[in-house]
């Protein structure tokens, strides 16, 4: 009976991930990973999540574990999130959460355990063609999650299970309900889960003690507009919450944390066609050789665009796209797409 270690959150994904796996026949431990310490009675990594996820374990009769991953989500993902969002960048962290945490320290923790097999509740497949592993969507388009799992590597991908990439979410929860899973009803968090309430900034000044230095917003030809609270409050494409009053609408259209001035705009000046992106990762090809013609998307929630793909160099992708995009935000990621199967992606660094 082969053995698999499945990640529970507490959310009604994961709970049915682990019965289907469970009734699949395999040898199953449940483990919760505790990220941060959380000062809310609900949501991720809190006490309230790790009883639920305790009783849908015993529901389903295997054990489960609780890992202390703090220092390490402090590492790869808070610190990176600061970073970003204190040199002008708009970060993803829950990319970053599963690049270092659940298919890097948590694969980590199954060897040390002598299980070869991870599971996870995200809504993406795997199959294999020849000798490669291929990452592909979600069955469910509203529940696709292969935006945020492009960073995973071949060796990872061969050692992870996705049990809900052929079902859609309304099916998950029939299947809770079904088995009497007390998670069947519990609401996803919308959250960045150690941000609560979305004031990015607010947790940033508090957790490096430092306030965001003011600065001066400027119009696209240099002039100055007024005075920003500083540019961890700013991302691109932001409208709201800017103070200024210009007649019409206006816009964030570039950070720029050299001279810590938020540059504002029009509508027109939010868009263009070409990005670079770095810190690539390819997953259907070990290179891109030449223009590749293929769909792109640069959020998580957008569909993806034609657009025509180089790879300039091991670590560096052009990506220009067949029409103009709206705020392609430096931080983002943009992942590219053959059908529903995930080639790679890489971390926008600039647009024009």
């Amino acid at each position: 009976m082969e053995k698999a270690l499945i990640a529970m959150s507490g959310g009604v994904d994961s709970s049915v991930a682990a019965w289907l796996l469970k009734e699949q026949g395999y040898d199953l431990a449940g483990a919760m990973m505790k990220l941060f310490v959380s000062e809310v009675e609900s949501g991720c990594c809190s006490a309230a999540d790790a009883q639920d996820a305790r009783e849908v374990a015993q529901r389903i009769g295997i054990p489960f574990y609780v890992f202390n991953f703090v220092d390490d989500f402090a590492a790869q993902v808070i610190d990176r999130f600061v970073a970003a969002y204190q040199s002008g960048a708009t970060p993803n962290p829950c990319i970053d959460c599963n690049r270092y945490l659940k298919f890097e320290r948590f694969l980590r923790r199954a060897d040390e355990l002598g299980i070869e097999k991870i599971a996870t509740g995200h809504y993406a497949r795997i199959t294999k063609e020849g000798s490669r592993r291929l990452l592909k969507k979600g069955l469910d388009p509203s529940k696709d999650q292969s935006y945020a799992l492009y960073t995973m590597t071949q060796d990872q991908l061969a050692r992870t299970l996705f049990p809900l990439g052929e079902l859609s979410k309304a099916e998950a929860r029939e299947i809770a309900a079904a088995q009497g899973l007390v998670t069947a009803q519990k609401r996803d968090s919308q959250d960045i889960c150690f941000a609560p309430g979305g004031d990015y900034a607010g947790f940033i000044e508090g957790y490096t003690g430092v306030p965001a230095a003011p600065g001066f917003f400027k119009d696209t030809l240099g002039s100055t507009l007024g005075e920003h609270k500083g540019i961890i409050h700013y991302t691109i494409g932001q409208r709201k919450g800017l103070g200024i009053s210009a007649g019409q609408p206006i816009y964030v259209c570039r950070v720029c944390p050299q001279t810590n001035t938020v540059v504002l705009g029009g509508q027109e000046e939010l868009y263009a066609k070409t990005l670079t992106a770095r810190d690539i990762n390819l997953i259907a090809a070990d290179r891109l050789d030449g223009p590749v013609q293929m769909r792109a998307k640069i959020r998580y929630n957008q569909t993806e665009q034609p657009a025509t793909v180089w790879q300039l160099d091991e670590d560096t992708l052009r990506v220009e796209f067949a029409e103009p995009q709206r705020a392609i935000t430096k931080g983002q990621a943009v992942v590219l797409y053959d059908g529903d199967v995930i080639v790679g992606g890489g971390v926008i660094e600039d647009r024009f």
